[in-house]
């Protein structure tokens, strides 16, 4: 007789892998730059599916703007179970970390306002020295964002 374990190894099923495989996880791919091309429903679409996954993995979701003063981030984490409840952390290397805590709507609201902006955080700023690069969007394992 076969243990569920067994079972699944069997059938080519083994969860505590896939968990730990980072590349093989559902997750793994949803990254994007700021600009991009993708339309505003397909940003949408990318958004929801970003929800799903901060509030069913220990992964979080992260936006970076680089400045002339350095890095800014953004942070969005599930703080329940049920994915209503978030934590947002914000860091200015200018001014440290602030976080608070938001709703979903307010994370799919902002993410959505931010991926389909034109024009990357650091290029609508006036400053003596325009700052190259995209904004990047990535979401990865809780324990790998940052908190210098």
């Amino acid at each position: 007789m076969h243990s569920e374990r067994q079972h699944q190894r069997d059938r080519g099923i083994d969860r505590a892998s896939a968990h730990h495989d980072a590349p093989t996880s559902p997750w793994s791919d949803l990254r994007l730059s700021v600009p991009n091309t993708r339309s505003g429903e397909s940003i949408v679409s990318f958004v929801e599916c970003v929800l799903v996954e901060l509030t069913h993995e220990e992964v979080g979701a992260e936006y970076v703007s680089g400045n002339v003063w350095g890095a800014k981030r953004t942070q969005f984490i599930a703080i329940d179970d049920v994915g209503e409840t978030f934590q947002k952390r914000h860091y200015d290397e200018r001014l440290g970390w602030h976080e608070s805590t938001v709703s979903r709507q307010a994370v799919r609201d902002e993410l959505i306002d931010r991926l389909t902006r034109s024009s990357s955080l650091a290029s609508d700023r006036s400053h003596d020295a325009p700052v190259d690069g995209a904004d990047t969007f990535r979401v990865k394992p809780t324990r790998e964002l940052r908190r210098d």
